[in-house]
């Protein structure tokens, strides 16, 4: 089987929905594949909730993007009825014995000053204001502080693709789901991507792969990207759990060091059960090797190093827990870039763990490459360039 379309995106998970979406509101003629079938859980974009906030204290470059991701996501919810993103704030929190209220690289204290710079509004809270405002973190320091962002909160990945595919889809987009590519080749014309089921010809392509991306695009990203495995916990709330009626998504650093904090979620309706997890950077794993199992070692020791004394109305009760897989840039930042070698072809990906919260603009910038050549966004920030000293 041969088919020939304008544009064919790989990997439809949050980058690739978002932008088959955008394509076939333009009007392109686009298809869509992914090896699984999205919405899934076996690559990044799942979990029920993302942390989504104007001031990304990762960097400036990203503040255009994520402006454009909260218009987007209301857009979809007008279309499709869903919701999407629920806007109950973000905290920011550190709370460490050793904080140091000048130390410019913490976390707390990036976001601070980026949303002063950039007009955000928000509020920085005491320690006795976050405990009196959000009764789970009572046990904070005294010496805590608190960077409250309203106009923050959380998306739903799983809805987010889903409402995305199927507008797509209804505005003439080819889904193939369960279907693998094989091979890429690029020529003048265009580029052929060959399934594990069909050969398929395309003006551009943009790989949207995911964990899948390093074996896919081959140099430099074989150099470039590392797949880090990452876990996500629910606890059982105790019985009389004191949360505040509008509780936030939060960041909360506990200690000295990025191994010493966590993010977390407010309890969805009807769950009794908060979502926290960690992220981790030093164990390196791959699509076939992955654990995407918990062991009930991993669940203590999150709980004992996590969430004991720090959050309270919080069991040991383990509800559900969930693997995901970032895959990671060597500086943590995005790759948004055309293919070294490969013609006509557009790379997004390497989000490194913290790219949900820009998919849907990234997917009207990357549709806006596709059909004009250029993006409306800056994204040069994220370009392969600033990697050619590492690849000398």
């Amino acid at each position: 089987m041969e088919d020939r379309y304008e544009v064919a995106v790989l990997g439809m998970g949050a980058m690739g929905a978002a932008t088959l979406y955008q394509l076939a509101k333009a009007g392109v003629k686009a298809i869509g594949i992914d090896r699984h079938h999205p919405p899934h859980d076996q690559g990044s974009s799942h979990g029920d909730t993302r942390i989504t906030r104007l001031s990304v204290g990762e960097g400036a470059a990203y503040l255009p993007i994520v402006r454009n991701s909260h218009r987007i996501w209301r857009e979809l919810e007008v279309l499709s009825g869903e919701s999407l993103f629920e806007q109950c704030g973000v905290l920011v929190m550190t709370s460490s014995a050793d904080y140091d209220p000048n130390d410019q690289s913490d976390f707390t204290q990036r976001t601070l000053q980026l949303a002063k710079a950039n007009g955000i509004e928000h509020e920085v809270l005491s320690a006795e204001q976050i405990r009196q405002r959000f009764p789970q973190f009572s046990p904070v320091l005294d010496t805590a502080v608190g960077y409250f962002e309203p106009s923050g909160g959380y998306v739903r990945p799983e809805r987010c693709i889903a409402v995305q595919l199927q507008l797509a889809e209804a505005r003439g987009a080819t889904l193939l789901k369960g279907e693998t590519v094989t091979q890429i080749t690029s020529h003048e014309q265009g580029v052929t991507v060959i399934t594990d089921q069909r050969t398929i010809h395309a003006d551009k392509v943009v790989i949207s792969a995911g964990m899948w991306s390093r074996d896919l695009l081959g140099e430099p990203f074989d150099r470039l990207l590392r797949v880090c495995r990452q876990k996500l916990f629910w606890f059982e709330l105790e019985e009389g759990a004191r949360f505040a009626p509008v509780s936030p998504t939060f960041i909360y650093y506990h200690g000295s060091g990025d191994e010493a904090s966590n993010y977390g979620f407010p309890p969805l309706p009807g769950e009794g059960s908060l979502k926290v997890a960690t992220e981790q950077y030093s164990e390196e794993s791959s699509p076939d090797t992955l654990d995407r199992t918990i062991s009930t070692a991993e669940a203590r020791d999150m709980y004992d190093s996590h969430v004991r004394g720090k959050i309270a109305g919080v069991s040991a009760r383990l509800v559900k827990s969930a693997v995901c897989a970032y895959t990671v840039t060597p500086d943590s930042h995005f790759i948004i870039d055309e293919h070294p070698t490969l013609k006509h072809t557009l790379v997004v990906s390497a989000c490194s763990g913290h790219g949900f919260k820009h998919s849907a603009a990234l997917g009207e910038a990357l549709a806006q490459w596709c059909v004009q050549g250029s993006s409306e966004l800056d994204l040069s920030a994220f370009s392969l360039k600033r990697f050619d000293g590492l690849l000398d």
